[in-house]
């Protein structure tokens, strides 16, 4: 599935929730990797990144959190996302807003 198919689909989701959720990177509309920013409100943020080794269901998209541990504080988890950007200008940054940490993505996280 196109990348811009799929990030606009998840944002309705969440929208649906209600979760905010917005695209703060857009990136290659055909492939460009997808990285999810969960904004915990509190000055903490964790960030999902696409698993190296995805299985076929969910159209072969898992994720994994990027930032090992406890939850990060927010510049950790931007500092993050620009070292990813440098390396991948194609790539896909979707932040989300919410107290509770929520992303619904629970049952495709994998740990690696």
């Amino acid at each position: 599935m196109k990348a811009s198919i799929w990030v606009n689909a998840y944002i309705r989701l969440l929208g649906a929730v209600p979760i905010p959720a917005m695209v703060v990177r857009r990136g290659d509309s055909d492939a460009g990797a997808i990285f999810i920013k969960i904004n915990r409100l509190d000055g903490s943020a964790q960030v999902l990144r696409p698993a190296f080794s995805a299985p076929e269901s969910n159209g072969g998209r898992a994720w994994t959190y990027a930032l090992a541990g406890e939850i990060p504080e927010e510049p950790a988890a931007d500092a993050y996302l620009a070292r990813q950007a440098d390396f991948d200008s194609d790539m896909w940054v979707i932040e989300i807003e919410d107290g509770r940490g929520r992303h619904g993505l629970d049952e495709f996280l994998i740990s690696e």
